[in-house]
């Protein structure tokens, strides 16, 4: 029964991410920690990492993550299938409809409109990775101690960096990846 509950529920976050794998974080974090508590915020935190550094779309690996890490292998299967079904179905008929329809001035107001909603996806899916990132307690307080200000200079290094120079996205992600684990090392050492 696990594998049609990791079907369906990644199923529903496939056919409702607009805009993209981070998009798609708040829903997947509504199912899998809010809804049906497969993962707790700390492995959500590890999935958007793992998801992000991996090969392939954000939200198809996250669904492959949470499918292992609730069911095994047949769970990764269940819950990546279900995630990615929706968009299969979906581009093929926009692919269709849009070569028949592109100039309709009502579509492209419709493709216009969406951006805003996107975007906003995006960003809060952006704000549920980095506060609890930044704040140890996993909520926006100022209190002593619950800043971890290395990771805020790696985060505000990392946008300085892709605003001025516009590095490669690989670079920005091991950069501070190699920073941290420096600093852990010298951790051990001193």
């Amino acid at each position: 029964m696990i594998y049609l509950e990791l079907f369906l529920a990644f199923l529903q976050i496939g056919a409702f991410s607009f805009g993209g794998g981070y998009a798609a974080m708040p829903l997947i974090r509504q199912q899998v920690i809010i809804q049906h508590a497969w993962i707790t915020e700390t492995d959500f935190a590890n999935l958007v990492t793992i998801a992000e550094m991996t090969p392939g779309p954000i939200a198809i690996n996250g669904a492959t993550f949470v499918g292992n890490q609730v069911a095994g292998i047949p769970g990764a299967v269940a819950a990546t299938i279900g995630c990615a079904l929706p968009s299969c179905i979906f581009v093929t008929i926009l692919a269709i409809l849009y070569q028949k329809y592109r100039e309709m001035p009502m579509l492209q107001g419709v493709l216009k409109n969406l951006r805003p909603t996107v975007v906003s996806m995006i960003l809060a899916a952006g704000l549920g990775i980095l506060i609890p990132t930044v704040f140890a307690s996993g909520t926006v307080s100022f209190v002593a101690g619950n800043v971890q200000w290395r990771f805020v200079i790696y985060f505000l290094g990392c946008l300085f960096a892709l605003r001025r120079w516009k590095p490669n996205p690989i670079l920005v992600m091991v950069v501070p990846g190699v920073a941290e684990l420096l600093f852990r090392l010298a951790g051990r050492v001193f």
